[in-house]
């Protein structure tokens, strides 16, 4: 018989770097926070309308672009995606004004919008359902390689050439990225570089809805998608979450500098500790409830839900990191690396709980509006935090407008999971579909 392939993991591999990409290219603005501001003028609500931009974008885009890839596929909807936002990121170096930056932020934001719900749409379409969490692990530890990799270079590039080739270097990384997708890339039942076994076992625990005949689900209208609790369920989780990450994301460095002093070249270590340590909780979060099926027995419900009720307490330690950073700034980069691990795990798995509940072809819409509510949520953070740091900076107490967001950082995900899973879901039961 032919040697099973593992063809599977070279797609994820692929997505793994888009994503790595897709994060170098929207953290770039917040690490040349120090010389826009210089060179703009910015206040914090100057810099937090800057990052809404994004976020509303992003937010709007979501809504839409998951539908798009849907009805295109993931290989086109995904080449197309990774052009525009490349574009766009290069587009920053040229921009004279705020209002400018604003512009190319909302760009940069609807078209960097197909990352996830493609991502998200190539795993269902190339993995079993059991392995899915742990594939998603990986490819979204890309977010973290990508944070990493950000305050390693693009301080060194601002210093040594300017902030605008800061924006033109990293921008112009996602075209070579194309050549592999193009080369690499197909679907499973069309690609020849897999054996018959390889794709019996991706499709081994396909048990996603189909019509009454047998038939493959169709796709699923958004407005339809609205009327059940399982999108509920993943709105809602991530309206909660997102903001948390972005916020870190975005005011990371900004409190570093703010907190210890830190200058030029020195936030850029601490700030990829950081990132490294929730690379960690990506992949040990996909892994995690994975184990659990396989040594514990349990049904994938229960090893999802308890595996993201572990990943939403340890959050809670975010609202301490202040109080350890005054004794050594190491304590505060430590315990918001273990925060932010957190949320990779949790990410993980949230995002695989639409695949648990609904057929692989209206994957792209539901994560789309998901990530639409997370967007909103993100902008709600974004505003919050240059209103409260604005305000707490004219006091003279910059670091109790960081306590408050740190509050909401620490408490945010068990909030998220009790609506989730004791509210809408409490079974994750898939969704029922019907015969017209």
């Amino acid at each position: 018989m032919q040697k099973m392939t593992n063809y599977r993991w070279t797609i994820c591999s692929l997505i793994f770097f888009a994503t790595t990409i897709n994060y170098l290219d929207r953290q770039v603005i917040s690490l040349l926070k120090p010389y826009l501001e210089k060179e703009f003028h910015w206040t914090e609500t100057d810099y937090s309308n800057v990052v809404a931009a994004f976020q509303l974008a992003y937010a709007l885009g979501m809504l839409g672009v998951g539908s798009i890839i849907d009805k295109v596929g993931s290989k086109l909807g995904y080449a197309v995606s990774l052009i525009l936002w490349s574009i766009a990121a290069i587009l920053h170096a040229f921009v004279k004004t705020t209002f400018g930056f604003g512009v190319v932020r909302a760009f940069l934001g609807v078209t960097e919008a197909g990352n996830f719900p493609a991502a998200i749409k190539v795993v269902a379409e190339w993995f079993p359902k059991r392995e899915r969490a742990f594939a998603t692990g990986i490819f979204n530890s890309g977010t973290n390689i990508g944070a990493v990799i950000a305050p390693l270079v693009v301080p060194w590039l601002a210093v040594t050439y300017s902030w605008q080739m800061a924006f033109i270097i990293t921008g112009a990384v996602g075209f070579l990225w194309l050549i592999f997708w193009f080369l690499l890339y197909e679907t499973p039942e069309r690609h020849k570089g897999i054996s018959a076994e390889e794709l019996a076992h991706i499709n081994s625990d396909d048990d996603t809805p189909k019509t009454e005949n047998g038939e493959a689900a169709p796709v699923i209208a958004w407005t339809k998608l609205l009327t059940y609790k399982q999108t509920w369920a993943y709105a809602v989780g991530k309206f909660l979450s997102d903001g948390v990450w972005w916020f870190f994301l975005f005011w990371l460095p900004a409190f570093l500098i703010s907190e210890y002093g830190l200058k030029g070249l020195e936030v850029s270590f601490p700030v990829a500790v950081v990132y490294m340590i929730a690379g960690i909780g990506s992949i040990a979060g996909g892994w995690l409830p994975m184990w659990f099926t396989k040594n514990k027995g349990w049904t994938m419900v229960r090893s999802r839900k308890t595996s993201m009720l572990i990943y939403a307490v340890f959050p809670i330690l975010v609202i301490f990191s202040q109080w350890a950073g005054s004794f050594n700034m190491w304590y505060a980069v430590i315990i918001i690396g273990i925060g932010m691990s957190s949320h990779q795990a949790w990410s993980a798995n949230i995002m695989t709980t639409v695949s648990d509940m609904f057929p692989k072809s209206s994957i792209g819409a539901v994560i789309g509006i998901g990530g639409m509510c997370g967007g909103l949520g993100n902008i709600t953070v974004a505003k919050t935090a240059g209103a409260l740091l604005d305000h707490y900076k004219a006091l003279g107490h910059i670091q109790t407008g960081y306590y408050l967001l740190f509050l909401f950082c620490g408490t945010a995900y068990l909030i998220a999971w009790f609506l989730m899973f004791k509210v809408l879901v409490p079974k994750m039961t898939p969704i029922q579909v019907e015969t017209k």
